[in-house]
């Protein structure tokens, strides 16, 4: 069964803050060639993303991990003689991605850890007996205060619902 196109999605991009360039893309390659990300992964590909946007294939773009590859390094932007600015406008596809319903499971991985700790991060033993040491305050296990937040804010539905498949 063929892919259902949006022509729209390139207005929807456009519209988005960080995606008004997107439509001058004339999909030179010079993205491609300075892209630290494309050297390691080949499924990094801006410039097939863009054309994949371009073409209207929101489902296929929104849904997909490569959106969340980009580092945000700029090269690709310096480069570009069109001044698409890459970075910013995989930001915008990321948003308009957190929008309709794809998230990458790095960050619901980080939203469960901060609401069942209040942290973005674990720490050490090492680390826990460090702050000890030069007076900082103990790190507690729970956090009732952040998990009422995520109550308040509806981010407990989106870390149980995604994160339990």
């Amino acid at each position: 069964m063929p892919e259902k196109l949006y022509p729209k999605f390139k207005d929807e991009i456009s519209k988005t803050p960080g995606g008004e360039n997107i439509k001058r893309c004339y999909q030179c390659g010079t993205c491609n060639v300075s892209c630290p990300i494309r050297e390691i992964d080949e499924k990094y590909n801006p410039r097939k993303i863009i054309r994949m946007a371009l073409l209207g294939m929101k489902e296929r773009v929104l849904s997909s991990d490569f959106i969340w590859l980009c580092t945000a390094c700029y090269t690709c932007q310096e480069r570009c003689p069109q001044d698409v600015r890459i970075p910013e406008m995989m930001n915008a596809i990321k948003n308009l991605a957190v929008r309709e319903g794809y998230i990458h499971d790095s960050f619901l991985k980080q939203a469960e850890l901060i609401e069942s700790t209040g942290w973005a991060h674990t720490l050490s033993e090492f680390a826990k007996k460090k702050r000890e040491q030069t007076g900082l305050p103990a790190i507690f296990k729970e956090c009732p205060e952040i998990r009422e937040i995520f109550k308040i804010t509806n981010l407990n539905r989106i870390t149980h619902e995604e994160g339990s498949d």
